[in-house]
């Protein structure tokens, strides 16, 4: 690796993966018998609607409409948060109806409106105490 490169590590590892076009998706479950939908991607086997234990891993879309945000002006206690401040964060709901929790990569909140889309990203979200960059997934809201 070259001394000016940083090595990225995942906020949480299997929350997304990469399509061949280079552009993120989130990994999900599915129930192969009611259809039920989860994200983050169950850990268990085990549908929590229907009682199946047939999960199957499932690509979610990427872009959904913003339900909620909030602006967070201060840096959150409990020392869990590392990224800067302010930042934004949210509900999306994807077209499979799975409402994701998110923080919004913007620094024109204006641009955030209940019913708006935005799409997936994945962006440095911090530096670990060894120098690698901590990415995770965010949504970009669309600007029209």
């Amino acid at each position: 690796m070259n001394e000016g490169m940083k090595k990225q590590v995942n906020l949480k590892e299997g929350l997304w993966k990469f399509r061949l076009d280079g552009k993120p998706y989130l990994v999900g479950s599915k129930c192969e018998d009611c259809g039920e939908i989860y994200f983050p991607k169950k850990e268990k086997n085990w549908c929590v609607h229907c009682q199946s234990e047939a999960l199957a891993e499932t690509d979610l879309s990427r872009t959904g409409k913003i339900v909620s945000f909030s602006v967070v002006m201060q840096q959150p206690g409990g020392g869990f948060y590392f990224g800067e401040v302010p930042y934004a964060y949210g509900q999306i709901d994807l077209p499979e109806k799975v409402r994701v929790i998110t923080r919004f990569t913007t620094n024109d909140f204006g641009t955030l409106k209940v019913g708006g889309l935005a799409e997936l990203e994945i962006e440095k979200l911090h530096e670990d105490e060894s120098g690698n960059e901590v990415v995770t997934f965010v949504f970009r809201p669309n600007s029209q």
